[in-house]
């Protein structure tokens, strides 16, 4: 976790929104990467802390989606279901863990992210 000097609210909303971004997924296909690499990409040049929380945050949404798949794969064999269920609780979990920290100024590192986009 980093914590960043004199951010404003406005900065610290920005970092909560690309996190809590990542919930439209459960609405759109792929929606979990597109919402925060969206605001990601609007804001990034211009508030240091919401590149880096975003960067967490999509190097995250990727590794869950690779997660996601493996769990596919291992429905055939039946504990893929539940590994499923598991993968959704952790990854709503986290999230909402990494929004409330965003809004106190600390980027969240994600566990179990693979860093697809170096921080």
């Amino acid at each position: 976790m980093t914590e960043y000097e004199e951010l404003s609210r406005d900065d610290k909303n920005m970092a909560v929104a690309v996190h809590l971004a990542s919930f439209s997924g459960y609405l759109i296909p792929l929606g979990s990467i597109l919402g925060p690499l969206i605001v990601w990409l609007m804001k990034r040049d211009e508030i240091a802390f919401v590149d880096q929380c975003g960067r967490n945050c999509l190097n995250f949404k990727i590794s869950i989606v690779v997660y996601a798949l493996i769990c596919m794969i291992l429905m055939f064999i039946g504990i893929g279901f539940f590994l499923f269920g598991i993968l959704a609780i952790f990854d709503i979990v986290v999230t909402i863990i990494a929004a409330m920290k965003a809004s106190e100024g600390i980027c969240y590192r994600y566990p179990m992210a693979i860093s697809f986009f170096k921080s």
